[in-house]
């Protein structure tokens, strides 16, 4: 298939910030741990906290996004993730580096990273064209697969060789290269004038959160998207508390148990053009949210040994290829169903509001784990999944290409 210039090099980017991020998956808690002897519960404060300031953070980027020119956007993303990754680095080696420095590199990268997804979701909406839309998420998806999937292994592996610290600086690395891919994409770009009437800063702040609650199509992608994510990366520290500590898994084979099962996201993604095209958008995208959300739920007849080690990488696999096949699907009716002049706002608020429903629920869920012991929390994520599938769309045609009528404060052109 022969794509539209540009695309190519947009998805050269991609994947090569996607691989450092999962390359350097970790570095941060470790370097927390080994290099400033931080206590359990800053580095859980890192996570935690890093990921939600990002994202309150992240609100009034959306306006921002959505009236400027996309590429200089992700350029300027990418240097200041860039800048940011690669003071861990100078820092270490000048002796100054302090856990504050990690915190605000995190919740800097972090919100840049939102701002480069809301770009970048906008200019690919721009760049590929009809149909070739879904096709074009697949590829994006089945890459993040695949990096989800060799990344971390090749990330331990250079930290065994080199360190943490220097693990940080080859993502940094990962950005600068991102950052000459986009530089060198040619063609149009887009941007939105300020709204005139409304100012552009109460126009943006509420023109993602208007345009998502008054379709009903989007409404539904939102809650169930945000709550589906938020309840399994609920579980995801407490699954490697119960097999790394309770159960004793060797840490071969509690990496063997995620890093296999991310091969079905890329199975998933290749397939999932395939599939709406013989049966159908809506139908697809229906029967692989039932699934996504079902089969968490068999995390609950983990046991310790072998047994254990295979039901993992079972659940996780056909969990994944579900994702796999139902991502690109939902990311293209979104962006289909958001008027262009609305995109990047849409994005950094679902992105926003996500990020920040994670972080509420693995600290709820922490506490949950504590009171009832982790199976048992990892069982009532699996439980409240079923019901998560009940906000997915049904009643609008799956062959429906066309954005959904916005309100009339929201109908500009771009």
């Amino acid at each position: 298939m022969r794509w539209e210039p540009g695309f190519g090099r947009l998805w050269s980017a991609y994947a090569v910030s996607t691989y450092g991020t999962w390359i350097a998956f970790g570095t941060f808690p470790l370097i927390a741990v080994r290099v400033l002897h931080s206590s359990a519960f800053a580095v859980s404060l890192l996570e935690a906290a890093g990921l939600a300031v990002a994202a309150v953070a992240a609100f009034p980027l959306g306006p921002w996004v959505e009236h400027r020119a996309k590429r200089p956007v992700m350029i300027a993303m990418d240097l200041v993730r860039f800048a940011a990754m690669a003071s861990v680095p100078v820092a270490y080696a000048l002796g100054v580096l302090s856990y504050g420095q990690l915190l605000a590199v995190s919740v800097v990268s972090g919100t840049a990273g939102i701002a480069f997804a809301a770009a970048s979701g906008a200019y690919l909406k721009h760049l590929v064209r009809g149909d070739r839309l879904l096709v074009a998420n697949g590829r994006l998806e089945g890459t993040s697969w695949v990096a989800t999937a060799a990344g971390p292994p090749l990330g331990g592996a250079l930290v065994g060789l080199l360190g943490p610290v220097v693990t940080v600086l080859a993502d940094a690395f990962s950005y600068l290269l991102s950052a000459l891919a986009v530089l060198g994409i040619r063609g149009g770009d887009i941007a939105t004038p300020p709204d005139r009437a409304t100012g552009p800063h109460r126009a943006g702040l509420l023109g993602g959160w208007r345009l998502i609650l008054h379709d009903r199509v989007l409404r539904g992608l939102f809650l169930n998207s945000i709550l589906v994510s938020g309840l399994i990366m609920a579980t995801v520290p407490l699954l490697s508390v119960l097999l790394l500590g309770r159960y004793h898994f060797p840490p071969w084979q509690y990496g063997l148990a995620f890093g296999v099962p991310a091969l079905g996201g890329l199975a998933g993604a290749r397939l999932s053009g395939r599939l709406v095209a013989r049966y159908g958008r809506r139908r697809v995208m229906a029967v692989s949210g039932w699934l996504r959300s079902l089969f968490p739920l068999g995390l609950a007849l983990v046991r310790p040994g072998v047994p254990g080690l295979l039901t993992v990488i079972v659940v996780e696999g056909l969990l994944i290829t579900c994702m796999g096949v139902f991502n690109p699907i939902y990311a293209t009716e979104r962006l289909q169903r958001t008027p262009a002049d609305r995109t990047a706002q849409v994005l950094s608020t679902w992105s926003a509001v996500s990020r920040l429903l994670q972080a509420a629920l693995v600290a709820l869920w922490g506490v949950l784990a504590t009171v009832t012991g982790p199976l048992t929390a990892i069982t009532v994520s699996g439980v409240l999944l079923l019901a998560t599938p009940l906000l997915l769309p049904g009643g609008t045609p799956a062959s429906t290409p066309e954005p959904a009528a916005a309100p009339a404060e929201d109908t500009r052109a771009a």
